[in-house]
């Protein structure tokens, strides 16, 4: 799977967890060079407080693209350290 903004591939992976209609891929599959920590946080009952990147390629940001929960619930064991993405992210096969 390709996880893909602004015509560049920013994660890559044949090992991604599918939840609520999310590709998580494993964090060491992302293309750090594009992402920059953010400093917002959400919370999901069950999954835990999540935390977000901002991607940018060729200048342009895209806030908050990706998400991650750095401590995962019991029930979200599976996507610890997995990163999903949103916000006109595409993601292919």
């Amino acid at each position: 799977m390709k996880a893909i903004w602004n015509n560049e591939i920013v994660a890559e992976s044949n090992d991604t967890v599918v939840i609520e209609g999310n590709h998580y891929f494993p964090h060491d599959s992302i293309k750090k060079d594009y992402f920059n920590t953010s400093d917002t946080k959400t919370v999901c009952p069950w999954k835990g407080t999540a935390s977000y990147y901002t991607i940018v390629v060729d200048g342009k940001e895209n806030k908050d693209a990706a998400w991650y929960y750095p401590e995962v619930s019991e029930l979200a064991k599976g996507i610890k350290n997995r990163v999903a993405f949103w916000k006109g992210v595409t993601i292919e096969a």
